[in-house]
């Protein structure tokens, strides 16, 4: 039974994103090649450097206003993406892929206090997260997020 479940940004989201060409600060949207790998926030598939094209802007992954809301750059693909589907688990193309993405995850409360912190390092993300919820229990939900850029990379629900 799933522990756990990835919630990419939405399709909803992009599409508002990439229609007004502004993000909810703003912000103008950027539109580049890709120079890293990402991943897109809504298929969290990596990107090609060089060769895909995709969006800049300014996101934050939080509910409520308060200390640990880190808004911060995220990119997705300019062109239209289906978001995450293998939802109740880790995308495989990231954890595979241990010299682009170098990963944290960030447990949170239900009051949105930092409560949880993990380098994944060498670990199995999926048996980390199940691993995560089962003895952590202030743990409401988890960011997974860049060890070296602290970028938002998804958020991970109890399930």
């Amino acid at each position: 039974m799933a522990k756990f479940k990835i919630v990419p940004l939405s399709k909803n989201y992009a599409d508002k994103i990439r229609s007004t060409k502004q993000d909810d600060f703003g912000h103008e949207v950027i539109e580049q090649v890709a120079t890293g790998h990402g991943p897109c926030r809504i298929s969290l598939k990596p990107f090609v450097p060089g060769k895909d094209r995709r969006l800049l802007f300014s996101h934050s992954p939080f509910e409520i206003d308060n200390a640990f809301n880190q808004p911060g750059p995220v990119f997705i693909f300019a062109d239209d993406v289906e978001e995450y589907k293998d939802v109740y688990r880790f995308p495989p193309e990231i954890k595979a892929d241990k010299e682009h993405f170098h990963l944290t995850l960030i447990g949170y409360d239900t009051d949105q206090q930092m409560v949880f912190t993990h380098l994944v390092s060498d670990d199995e993300i999926d048996e980390l997260i199940s691993k995560t919820f089962n003895e952590h229990p202030e743990v409401k939900y988890l960011h997974a997020r860049s060890a070296e850029a602290c970028c938002y990379i998804c958020k991970i629900e109890r399930v």
